[in-house]
């Protein structure tokens, strides 16, 4: 176990606790199931790749906020242009469609038996609601980047889970498989734990967190769960 006690554990969703490429994967090739596998490779690559740009841009105050599904909506336009999709709206939807990691739903299981759990995520409120239902998340309270009009890792989300928690942020642990989410919710000073993903984004060798766990099953184990 740790040497420090928390009161609440704080999830990102998207990567972490479920697998965005494989949902955006299942819903462009349904959209297109003639497309060969290295055009659906590249259309998830085109998705993501616009995700990430327009957030990054919201984030450095180059765009006003929006929400996630909006994004989500000009990134089906894109794919559904280049790969002559006929209803891109309906391909939009497949970011609330996400599958979860195997270890995900036992994993929360465990770590809700000794911990509230926060889910703090950059999907809108809506789409939120829609992933959970869809990947059978269990939760205590789910946030939505949304009620900071910001994007992670702008500190006013992680503040949303300050706020909500009612605790000192040190008495809070960030667990992300993307080391920027959790190098932001290190600046805003929460404790920090990164879980192994394939598609998440690994620390740097610069980064320092807290803990570091294969999957959920074994940050359970970690907290003594």
């Amino acid at each position: 176990m740790p040497a420090f006690e928390f009161d609440a554990v704080v999830f990102d969703v998207l990567g972490t606790l479920v697998d965005e490429p494989a949902g955006i994967r299942a819903g462009i090739r349904e959209s297109g199931p003639a497309l060969a596998d290295p055009v659906v490779d590249d259309l998830v690559r085109r998705w993501q790749d616009h995700i990430e740009a327009e957030q990054r841009r919201i984030a450095d105050g180059e765009r006003p906020y929006v929400v996630s599904d909006v994004l989500d909506r000009e990134a089906a336009q894109v794919v559904a242009e280049a790969a002559g999709i006929a209803d891109p709206a309906a391909l939009a939807l497949s970011a609330r469609r996400l599958p979860a990691w195997p270890d995900t739903v036992d994993g929360l299981a465990r770590l809700a038996g000794r911990f509230p759990l926060i889910g703090l995520s950059n999907a809108s409120r809506t789409a939120l609601l829609g992933l959970n239902a869809h990947a059978g998340l269990r939760w205590h309270q789910a946030l939505s980047a949304e009620d900071a009009r910001a994007c992670k890792p702008d500190p006013a989300v992680y503040r949303l889970a300050v706020e909500v928690s009612g605790s000192p942020p040190e008495r809070l642990l960030m667990v992300a498989a993307h080391a920027w989410d959790l190098r932001g919710a290190q600046q805003a000073g929460l404790r920090t734990a990164y879980v192994a993903r394939p598609v998440g984004d690994p620390p740097a060798s610069s980064d320092r967190f807290d803990l570091h766990a294969e999957g959920l099953a074994d940050l359970a184990g970690q907290l003594g769960c």
